[in-house]
């Protein structure tokens, strides 16, 4: 029985959409190929008829999280909102649906070129979402800027997420820390 283009598409996006909750949850090394396929619902042979490995599928949700993350970066009304939404408890505790730079960026080092260079693209987007809110900053000034906001932020989470169990008191006040910081230095 022939397969619709478009039931191949919304297997596709099944396997992405489960590869890049897995992912981020829980990190490319541990997670295989058969459990995306069964937590998208497909045949683990299935897989090969998208993908040609795990690093292909690995790249591609890398490419595609970190697009989308930026999109919604640029759709926020300011620096103030992407903050109040990022450094939170709320999205520390749930990585497989937050940022992927703070879920993946440990990891990606040990992997292809390929995942490596989409997740510098990647965070060339998130930097040039975060430059169009650094509206009071001199033009020149705006990337640096962005940057240092964005190394702020992803490493606030990420050890957030590191002591989180140990010192979960901690965990609160890197991210509150983090936050007011960041208000009080951009204007945000």
């Amino acid at each position: 029985m022939r397969v619709t283009k478009a039931k191949v598409a919304e297997h596709r996006r099944a396997i992405l959409d489960s590869a890049s909750r897995l992912f981020r949850e829980r990190g490319f090394r541990e997670v295989g190929v058969a459990e995306i396929m069964q937590a998208s619902g497909l045949t683990h042979g299935a897989f090969y008829g998208h993908f040609r490995s795990k690093a292909e599928l690995a790249d591609h949700v890398c490419q595609e999280a970190c697009a989308n993350g930026a999109l919604a970066w640029l759709k926020s009304a300011s620096l103030t909102e992407i903050l109040d939404r990022y450094l939170t408890p709320a999205h520390r505790d749930n990585p497989a649906a937050g940022c992927a730079l703070a879920a993946l960026g440990a990891e990606v080092a040990r992997q292809s070129g390929e995942v490596q260079k989409s997740y510098a693209e990647g965070t060339g987007h998130y930097v040039d979402a975060l430059e169009r809110h650094m509206d009071d900053a001199p033009p020149e000034a705006r990337r640096k800027q962005a940057m240092a906001v964005l190394s702020c932020m992803v490493g606030a989470l990420t050890l957030a997420r590191g002591v989180a169990s140990g010192d979960p008191a901690l965990s609160d006040a890197i991210l509150a820390a983090a936050r007011e910081q960041l208000r009080s230095h951009f204007g945000a």
